[in-house]
């Protein structure tokens, strides 16, 4: 029978104490995840896993270690306690490393308020199975879509607990729930693809699967006959469904390990306006039925709500306790770990101010540019901030979409173009990352 994980991260740390740490922390995860995809009708491929996955993290003095394994027996356990202590001996003194004071710990461990966990029976293989062969079916309906390249449905659920030398222990269950569809336009050459897709944390607010396959055999038959765009700078609007990347770039700029290295094209810019006025960017991690949502930290702390971009002003980075330490800062409780690696600074939940313009409106106000819908590759100089990514999409003429198009290149610098951008309303608010359509003025495109 399989150990409750609160007993077995204490195992581990009562291991690593008799192995000789002055200190400790250790996480365990129990995850279950099945994934079902289906071709021309039929089951293509059927993968279900479960396990256990543990890691203990040791301090001898100020040298660190980890160590992980998916064996849960004690004398495992004693023996990853050992490794990991004569691992530590051996590393070089890290004068920013260490667990949390016990009075930075959180008492507010019950994250059942959050709703992560959605308590219905895990959903039969079969069932899973239905779902794809009808969003596969809604997309093969429409007389534009030559093949569905994948209709897959997904059911996951982890267990995470969290304990430490210092008196931290708490841990929370969550589940997702995915489906999606990738329809294919056109024959040969001419081909062209494109999806839809949902991710929820509770089953019933799942789209429906015919919404899903609906919705990306459209999407596919819009683009055939795309081509180049013409060459030159644009105004380009980045859909929805690819805005949030531009963001992540701004929130990447903000992690505190970037910064504490001095790798960051943000590195000075706390107090500088990145955004227009009036737009925020907030992080909150309690919100509810949302993946990225949690009461505590990788170390132990409160999340709390804050206020990343405060109208169109950089407030803070984003920072753990040993980016905190480096940078002579507080942590801003944003500690982030798996079992195999110390913690790093992660974001949770974050949200753009939205505009009041719709998408439609945003188009009509460019007039003659390009609506990106989809990104490949990425080059961003992380020391400029200079952006290249490759794209698709539409033409925009006129303020009206002419013709679908391909194989482009989108460039600029990332302080240049965030000070342009212009929201859309159309953000998804059961995101993660709710993030609007944004128009972004003189962008350099590189098509024929």
């Amino acid at each position: 029978m399989t150990q409750p994980l609160p007993d077995l991260t204490q195992q581990l740390l009562d291991a690593a104490r008799k192995a000789g740490a002055d200190t400790a922390d250790a996480i365990a995860v129990d995850g279950t995840s099945v994934s079902i995809n289906v071709r021309a009708g039929a089951l293509e491929q059927a993968e279900r896993s479960e396990g256990i996955d543990i890691g203990l993290r040791v301090f001898v003095g100020q040298r660190q270690a980890c160590v992980s394994s998916s064996d849960t027996k004690s004398g495992t356990l004693v023996q990853m306690a050992e490794r990991a202590v004569a691992m530590a001996k051996e590393a070089p003194d890290d004068p920013h490393a260490g667990l949390a004071d016990p009075s930075q710990l959180t008492n507010d461990t019950d994250s059942s308020a959050l709703d992560l966990f959605d308590p219905s029976d895990e959903p039969d293989p079969a069932a899973l199975q239905y779902d794809a062969t009808r969003a596969e079916a809604a997309a093969l309906r429409n007389p534009e879509i030559s093949q569905v390249q994948s209709a897959s449905a997904g059911y996951g659920h982890r267990r995470i607990h969290l304990a430490a030398t210092n008196g931290f222990s708490a841990g929370y269950n969550r589940t997702d729930r995915g489906l999606s569809c990738v329809a294919i336009s056109g024959t040969g050459t001419g081909m062209e693809r494109d999806y839809d897709y949902d991710s929820r944390v509770y089953q019933s607010d799942l789209r429906d699967a015919d919404e899903i396959g609906t919705v990306a055999a459209a999407r596919a038959a819009e683009r055939v006959g795309a081509k180049k765009p013409k060459t030159g700078a644009f105004p380009v609007l980045f859909d929805e469904r690819v805005a949030s990347t531009l963001i992540g770039s701004l929130l990447q700029a903000t992690n505190g390990t970037m910064i504490a290295r001095g790798s960051s094209w943000l590195r000075d810019g706390i107090g500088e306006q990145l955004l227009p006025s009036g737009l925020s960017l907030v992080e909150d991690p309690h919100r509810v039925r949302v993946s990225g949502s949690r009461l505590f930290d990788a170390e132990g702390l409160a999340t709390t709500r804050r206020t990343i971009v405060d109208n169109g002003m950089l407030t803070g980075w984003t920072l753990d306790l040993a980016t905190a330490r480096k940078l002579d800062m507080q942590s801003t409780a944003n500690a982030s770990r798996g079992t195999s690696a110390p913690p790093q600074p992660s974001l949770t939940n974050v949200a753009l101010t939205q505009g009041i313009q719709s998408r439609d409106d945003l188009i009509a106000q460019m007039g003659t540019g390009l609506l990106v819908t989809s990104m490949i590759g990425s080059t961003i100089n992380p020391n400029t901030g200079d952006y290249s990514r490759g794209a698709a999409g539409f033409w925009v003429e006129n303020g009206e979409i002419t013709y679908a198009v391909n194989e482009c290149t989108v460039a600029g610098n990332l302080r240049d173009m965030l000070m342009t951008i212009i929201p859309a309303n159309d953000a998804r608010l059961h995101l993660s990352r709710v993030v609007p359509s944004l128009l972004v003025e003189g962008l350099t495109l590189a098509g024929d």
